[in-house]
Formats: structure tokens, C-alpha cells, sequence
């Protein structure tokens, strides 16, 4: 089912003037804690009141002995419609309403732990509805916000309004609560029509094989904030087989994301139990199961400093056994441990798995060769599970303007693209309009036409037209990045301003005034001669202190030689003890070597002919595989895509100019006049 824009917007606008009821009594950032719950209730009200009175007669038939399972289950089976909740409380909203407004608050307690295990919880323990009850029945609010969720003209039956749209209506509510509060909970939020494109991305191979009798398939979201992704790839699935059985499963860290994703599941007939409470990245809530599809949108540049302790000693202890093998990325942004996470959920069977995951841009490229996000990129990479990535349009998200990029990820890839990685650019105007009203930061919506058109894209592959869409080997984006050295070069000289420097040096400022007077005075002696030979100059210096009997200890030899030296291009090359020339670490610098390209030929072509007497410190070398250089990857879109925009002509804008003078001229004299 379409959702109806007029039927979510107008809901929310009614759950938007309750939230203005509780202005003065409550805080910006506590609206939804009150509007979410009771938006929850009023939907599991109208989904369960035609079977109330058969759950209440096959509850008073019970036996008091019976366990807690047995009683679920028969419980449940007085439900219709494979939904996974029952309420044994003798009220419903309407006959609350009837009752006496001053049993009110007693009787919604009553009727809230009627509901079965699972729900209280999601009530009473994520929602803390109970809080906010005693603290509307303080505030005399209590029955203005009930009588308000009961008015008639209120109908959140499934059969008036789609799971779909109830989808909608709680994003778009938590969107608006977090944006009067300044919160980022809009952080896991992702607009749909971004969503339909990842679904789209992620089932188009498998249509043939989807499109069997008794297929099942396991969807995954591990930051699944309200449901919306899990949502939206079911129906993906059921648009190509209305018999397909879908099972899904989540996590996520915000209670009340957590309680509405649960509800939700209970109210399509999926299993709750499958969605789970809690951070996701220290406690996998799911760590025996494998996927055939996961799907996600994890925060982005999250901080998971406070989570640091867990995750690395995973990575240590576990190594490639767990989810973080390949590195950790900094502190500050944990978008590609998720990653990590969903690679781990991979099926080693015949089906495999699909990744959909929408991302900002360091996941691209921040950190060089050897950091963490290179060693996930490189592991991604080299194991060859990278199938496409597509660069969106910047302003879809509610919260941020930034711009975002798909990954798509597989372990079955087809034939053709193995070894190859596809690279989408649909952040250009044919990608994109603009809304009719701005939604927080989102300004521009993915149209029906442009989602097919990049599905078409990705489906070309190789085939597409090479402007926005490129086809590369997975090694074009490796490179060795090797240390290039130049020989230092110094000259030596005693003279009074070099002396004075020596005051600068912590060893030499350790020692007595007299020490330090002896040697300065045995420097002066010296105070003629330039020397553009280190040997050369530290025999003199070795005569000078012998003759004014001054013993310099090796640090202070060191501070000497520091203080009086400076470069010299036109002074010989320093020599260590064994010949061999000393490098200059201030000049030295690195080269990028693309994989698959010699690195001794490449120094001879783009190093030698500019600097001939820079060689490569062989002994850095990558860890992994022994050669010289540590091995990084990047995927620069910018580069790859890059279109040059020549220049407007100097005589158009000189023209300009002068237009521009002659038209202030002429303001200035009307100003004057």
C-alpha cells in the first residue's frame, strides 16, 4: 500500500497539537516521551478491540497453574490475525473514556498491565509511561490528552492506516520532537525514499531466485531505530513474492526507537523477540545468527570512545573470529565497526548475503595506510565483498546536508563482478528535485524516475555510460606508500649566535655555570671557520676540547652539535658510522605507489629525475605481506568523477566589473542627491 502524504501529515499535525497541550508543563525534549507511547496504545486499542471479548473469555478459562508459555499461546490464538499481542485488561479506550475522569489514571494503569509481557515492558520500562501518567494526572492533563487520542475521528486501524504509515508517522514525529529540543535523534533516520533505493539495490539480483515456492529470508538491521529499513525491504521482498516468508531481525539503542520498532513488529504478526535492546557494537544481541539481507544506516561521526574497552579487546582476543579483525577505526566515528559487524552475519551458503548500508564520506577515505579504516577498506576489499558504491545527493537527510554514499556489499557476487568494484556518481540534478517545504535539513527528495534510473545503472554494470558510473578492479584503489629519504646535508660554525643557541638545549641547561662557561669558551676558539664536513668539523672540535680540557658526555656532544649546525645543500653528506648516507627527517617525504606498478621503476621515473639523491628506506615495510611499502586503500569519488570547469573568459569579467562599477556610480549619486 502507498502511503497517503495527506493522511501522515494530517496525523501528525494532530499528535502535534497534543504535544502543544504539554507546553509549560513539561520541556520541549519530554513531548514525545508522552505523544509516542500513547500513539502506540491508541494503535494496539484499535488493533485488538474486535477480539477483546474472546481474549477475556479464554483468559477467565485458564487454570491458575498453568506456565507462563502455554498461557501466551492460547492467549494469542484468541487474537486475530497472527498478531503477536493480547491485552486481558476488561477496558478499552472507549470504555475508559465512559468511566468516571477522576479513575482515570488508575484505570489506564489497569489497562497497560493487561498487556502481555512484552509490551509492558516496552510501556513501562523504555517508555516509562507510568512517569509520565502521574505526571500528567499532577499537571490536570491527564484527561485532555486522553480524551484527545479517543476522539473517534482518530481511527489507527490497520485497515485505515497502513503499517506503512504508522512508519511514517513515527519518524516524522520523532523527527519534529527532536528538532525543537536540538536533539540528533533524527541520527538513525533515513528518508524513504532513500530506503526504496537500497532495497531496490540490494533484492535486483536475486529476483529469479526470490521469486520461488517456500523461500525464506532473514533481514537484518543493527541500528534499526523505528523499523522503517526492515520494513520497507519486506515489502521489497513481497513485491516480487507475495508468498515469501520474511523473517526480521534488529537492535537498537534508543528506548523509545526500541519500543516503537518492537510494537510495530508485534502489530505486523512478526516475532518481537527478534528485535532487541541494546548497543549493538558491545552486545550482539543476535551473535549466532547469519542473514541473507542486512540493511542499515548507523549514525554518523558517533563517538565510541565510552564503548572503547570492549570493542578493542574483541579485536585483540577474537582477531578475524570476531567482528573487528581487520581494525578499528578512530575514536570519533564508529560507522565502519557496524560495517564489521553486518560482514560478520554473512551465509557461508549457496544464497549468501547482501549489505545495504548508507554511510557520509570518511568511511571512503580518512586514515592513510596502516590505519584502521585502510586495514577494513583493504580486508573489504582483497576478500573482494565490495560490490558498488553510489554517491547520493547532498540535503536528503532531515538532520544534515553532508553528503552520503550506498554500499553495497556481497559474498555471491555474480561472475562479471568479481574482482571489480562499480563506482555511481547520483549526486548530480538528475539525481535530485526539490522539495515543496524543507523538512529540517532535508531540502531534496530522490524522485520515482531517478531511483530507476540508478537501479538501471547498477544493473548495466559494465555497460552503462562512463559518466556517471565506472567500473574499476578492486586493486586500482591499493597503493604502496613508501619513504622517501634525502641525505642531510650540514655545515658547522662557532659562531656567537650559534653559541647562544646552545641555552635553548635541556641537556646543556643542566649543567653547572662553570661547565657550561668551559664550553662555550672552547667553541669561541673555534669561532673562525665554516665547516661543510661533519667529520671534519667534529675532529676540531675534539682538538679544542682537549685543548681547554673539557670532556663532553654524549648528550651534551649532541646539544653542542645541534646548536652550531645548519642545512646546507652545498655541504657534504652526513655519513652514520657505517658509510652509509644519514637521512634528513625533515625532508623526508612519502610516495603513493599504486598497487600492481614496481616500486623501483616508478621512484626512477616520478622521484630520481627531481631530487637524484633521494633513495627508499626499504626497511618500512607492510606487515602483511613482507614488500616494501605499507599497503593502503582509498576510493576517492572526487577523482574519479572529477568534470574540469574551464575558466570564464577575463574579458566577461572585466565587463562585468565595470557593469557593476557603473551601476554603484549611480546609486551613490542618487544617494548624494
Amino acid at each position: 500500500m502507498t502511503p497517503t502524504p495527506t493522511n501522515v501529515q494530517s496525523l501528525a499535525n494532530f499528535a502535534w497539537s497534543i504535544a502543544e497541550l504539554l507546553r509549560g508543563d513539561f520541556k520541549q525534549s519530554e513531548y514525545g516521551k508522552v505523544v509516542l507511547p500513547f500513539v502506540v496504545m491508541r494503535r494496539l486499542d484499535a488493533l485488538l478491540e474486535p477480539t477483546k471479548e474472546a481474549v477475556l473469555a479464554a483468559a477467565a478459562g485458564l487454570p491458575e497453574d498453568i506456565d507462563e508459555e502455554t498461557r501466551r499461546m492460547i492467549l494469542l490464538g484468541a487474537v486475530e490475525g497472527g498478531v503477536k499481542v493480547y491485552n486481558t485488561s476488561r477496558f478499552t479506550f472507549a470504555k475508559i473514556r465512559q468511566q468516571d475522569a477522576e479513575q482515570l489514571h488508575a484505570n489506564l494503569v489497569d489497562y497497560i498491565s493487561g498487556f502481555s509481557p512484552d509490551v509492558q515492558d516496552a510501556f513501562l520500562e523504555k517508555f516509562l509511561i507510568t512517569d509520565q501518567l502521574k505526571r500528567l494526572k499532577d499537571a490536570g492533563l491527564l484527561w485532555k490528552v486522553f480524551e484527545r487520542f479517543t476522539d473517534p475521528q482518530i481511527d489507527l486501524h490497520p485497515s485505515k492506516v497502513s503499517n506503512l504509515e504508522m512508519g511514517y508517522l513515527f519518524e516524522e514525529l520523532i523527527r519534529r520532537f527532536s528538532e525543537i529540543s536540538n536533539e540528533t535523534a533524527g541520527e538513525h533516520f533515513t528518508p524513504r525514499e532513500v530506503i526504496r533505493l537500497i532495497t531496490d539495490l540490494l533484492v535486483e539480483p536475486d529476483k529469479d531466485k526470490l521469486n520461488q515456492p517456500g523461500v525464506i529470508r532473514q533481514v537484518y538491521d543493527p541500528a534499526c531505530g523505528t523499523g522503517g529499513m526492515l520494513a520497507l525491504t519486506e515489502e521489497a521482498l513481497r513485491d516480487i513474492n507475495d508468498n515469501i516468508q520474511v523473517e526480521l531481525y534488529g537492535q537498537e539503542l534508543n528506548g523509545e526507537s526500541f519500543a516503537i520498532c518492537r510494537s510495530d513488529m508485534l502489530v505486523t504478526g512478526h516475532d518481537p523477540d527478534q528485535i532487541a535492546y541494546g548497543n549493538t557494537l558491545t552486545q550482539d544481541a543476535h551473535p549466532t545468527r547469519k542473514f541473507h539481507y542486512m540493511i542499515s544506516n548507523p549514525p554518523y561521526g558517533v563517538d565510541w570512545k565510552k564503548y572503547k574497552e570492549p570493542i578493542v579487546k574483541e579485536a585483540e582476543d577474537l582477531g578475524y573470529e570476531g567482528r573487528f579483525g581487520a581494525g578499528t577505526p578512530r575514536v570519533s566515528d564508529g560507522q565502519l565497526l557496524f560495517l564489521q559487524h553486518m560482514i560478520s552475519k554473512m551465509r557461508e551458503d549457496e544464497a549468501g548475503s547482501r549489505i545495504g548500508i548508507v554511510m557520509n564520506g570518511s568511511p571512503l577515505f580518512t586514515g592513510g595506510a596502516g590505519s584502521g579504516e585502510s586495514e577494513i577498506r583493504r580486508w573489504m576489499l582483497e576478500n573482494d565483498w565490495v560490490e558498488a558504491i553510489i554517491a547520493l545527493p547532498t540535503d536528503l537527510f532531515y538532520n544534515t546536508g553532508i553528503q552520503t554514499y550506498v554500499w553495497l556489499l556481497s559474498n555471491r557476487k555474480a561472475a562479471q563482478r568479481r574482482g571489480k568494484v562499480q563506482l555511481i556518481d547520483a549526486s548530480g540534478e538528475r539525481f535530485w528535485k526539490p522539495m515543496r517545504k524543507s523538512l529540517g535539513s532535508k531540502r531534496r527528495e530522490i524522485p520515482d524516475e531517478a531511483r530507476e534510473a540508478i537501479l538501471e545503472l547498477y544493473s548495466a554494470f559494465d555497460k552503462a555510460g562512463p559518466g556517471v558510473s565506472k567500473v574499476f578492479d578492486t586493486e586500482a584503489f591499493g597503493y604502496r606508500e613508501i619513504r622517501v629519504e634525502r641525505p642531510l646535508k650540514l655545515n658547522f660554525q662557532a659562531s656567537e649566535e650559534r653559541i647562544a643557541r646552545l641555552d635553548l638545549e635541556k641537556p646543556f641547561n643542566r649543567l653547572e655555570d662553570s661547565e657550561q662557561a668551559a664550553i662555550k669558551a672552547a667553541l669561541g676558539s673555534m669561532a673562525d671557520t665554516l665547516w661543510k664536513d661533519r667529520k671534519a668539523f667534529e675532529k676540531a672540535l675534539k682538538q679544542a676540547l682537549k685543548a681547554a680540557d673539557v670532556k663532553l658526555a654524549a648528550p651534551i656532544k649532541k646539544a653542542v652539535m645541534n646548536a652550531v649546525s645548519e642545512r646546507d645543500e652545498e655541504a657534504a653528506v652526513c655519513l652514520d658510522p657505517k658509510g652509509n648516507p644519514e637521512p634528513d627527517t625533515d625532508l623526508r617525504d612519502t610516495e603513493l605507489v599504486p598497487l600492481g606498478v614496481d616500486w623501483e621503476a616508478y621512484v626512477a621515473e616520478e622521484v630520481t629525475p627531481f631530487v637524484p639523491d633521494a633513495w627508499v628506506d626499504t626497511t618500512v615495510r607492510d606487515p602483511k605481506d613482507g614488500e616494501v611499502g605499507r599497503v593502503g586503500y582509498e576510493i576517492n569519488f572526487n577523482r574519479y568523477f572529477y568534470q574540469y570547469v574551464p575558466p570564464r573568459p577575463l574579458e566577461e569579467i572585466d565587463a562585468e566589473l565595470k557593469a557593476l562599477e557603473s551601476e554603484i556610480a549611480g546609486l551613490l549619486k542618487e544617494v548624494a542627491a
